[in-house]
C-alpha cells in the first residue's frame, strides 16, 4: 500500500470541510487538478470512495466521515507540534545543558544562573560540574565553560572573563614554621599541595616567570588532590603551599586566611571561556546563554 503524504492529507481535509475541490484548491493554493488528483489517488490505494461526486456538490461518504473524523484530530496535533516548534524561534526555551570546572565555574555559574533564570524562566537549566575533558556532542551538551588552555579546538570561544591571576599561597601559621620562600625553586624543600587533573591523571608543574623566561616547577608530590576547592582548605589548614587562582581564594586573602608568596613569579594566565559547536550558534538558548556570559566580562 502506497505511503499518503501529508500534503494529500490536508487536501482531503481541506476538500471536507470547503464540500468543494475548488474551494479547497484555493485555499491551498494548488490548483484543482492537482487536488482531484490527490483524493483520487488516496481512493484508488485504499479501494474506498471517500467523496460522492455531482455536477453541483461534494459530500463525504461514510468511510469518508470515518477519515475524516480522525485526521481532522491528527492534523490539530500536527499543527501544534509545529507551532510550539516555532516557538523556539520566538524566545529562548527548552533545556540549555552546561558542562563547567567545579570551583571556577561554580564562581561564573552563581552569578550567570541567577541572571538567566530570571530573564528567561522558560528557559530549563542542566549544570554539571567536572573538572574533566567534556566532549560537548557526544555527551549531550549545549556549551561549556574552561580556561583558555583547555578548550576542544574545533568549538568557538567567547572568553567571559579577565585573564586569571594566580597566587602561590600558604596559611600563616605554616609561613611562621617553615618559612617563606624567596625564590620559585626554594618551593623544593617546602610542602606543596598539587592538583591532578581528572582526565589524564596528570600533575602540571607550577608555573613562573624568573628573569624574563618561563619557569616550570614540578615540586614534591607531598599531598595531591583533583579538586581545587580542597586544595584552599588544605592550605587553610597548615598543610603546605599551593597554587590556585585569586579568584578562588579571594576571600581567603582578603581575611589573611591565606598568603600570597613569590608574587612577582607568578603570571597571570587566559580567562575562562564559554566554548559550544559552530552550528549551534543559531539556537536562541544558546544565544540567550552568550549574551549573559559576555556581560560577566564588562
Amino acid at each position: 500500500m502506497a505511503t499518503i503524504s501529508l500534503d494529500s492529507i490536508r487536501m482531503f481535509l481541506a476538500v471536507a470541510e470547503a464540500r468543494s475541490f475548488t474551494a479547497a484548491a484555493q485555499a491551498l493554493e494548488v490548483t484543482p487538478t492537482a487536488v482531484s488528483k490527490a483524493i483520487r489517488l488516496m481512493e484508488t490505494n485504499h479501494g474506498v470512495a471517500l467523496f460522492q461526486r455531482t455536477t453541483r456538490s461534494v459530500a463525504l461518504t461514510e468511510a469518508g466521515v470515518t477519515l475524516y473524523e480522525r485526521l481532522s484530530v491528527a492534523a490539530g496535533q500536527i499543527d501544534e507540534a509545529f507551532s510550539l516548534m516555532n516557538e523556539y524561534r520566538a524566545r529562548p526555551m527548552g533545556t540549555l545543558r552546561v558542562t563547567a570546572p567545579r570551583a571556577l565555574g561554580a564562581i561564573v555559574l552563581k552569578r550567570l544562573v541567577a541572571t538567566l533564570r530570571k530573564k528567561y524562566p522558560e528557559l530549563r537549566l542542566d549544570l554539571s560540574l567536572n573538572d574533566g575533558i567534556v566532549d560537548l556532542v557526544k555527551d549531550g551538551f549545549d556549551a561549556g565553560i574552561r580556561l583558555g588552555h583547555a578548550l576542544e579546538q574545533d568549538m568557538v570561544a567567547v572568553q567571559i572573563s579577565s585573564d586569571l591571576q594566580w597566587s602561590v599561597v600558604a596559611s600563616p601559621a605554616y609561613l611562621s614554621e617553615a618559612g617563606t620562600p624567596q625564590k620559585p625553586r626554594d618551593l623544593l624543600t617546602h610542602q606543596t599541595i598539587q592538583y591532578r587533573f581528572v582526565s589524564s591523571g596528570t600533575v602540571p608543574p607550577w608555573r613562573f616567570t624568573l628573569d624574563g623566561e618561563e619557569l616550570l616547577l614540578q615540586t614534591e608530590r607531598s599531598l595531591v588532590v583533583n579538586d581545587t576547592t580542597t586544595i584552599a582548605d588544605f592550605a587553610r589548614q597548615g598543610l603546605g603551599l599551593a597554587y590556585l587562582p585569586d579568584i578562588e581564594i579571594k576571600d581567603d586573602l582578603k581575611e589573611g586566611n591565606l598568603k600570597r608568596v613569590l608574587t612577582k613569579y607568578v603570571p597571570p594566565t587566559p580567562g575562562l571561556f564559554l566554548y559550544f559547536p559552530q552550528r549551534s550558534q543559531s539556537q536562541l538558548k544558546l544565544r540567550a546563554l552568550i549574551e549573559e556570559a559576555t556581560a560577566l566580562k564588562q
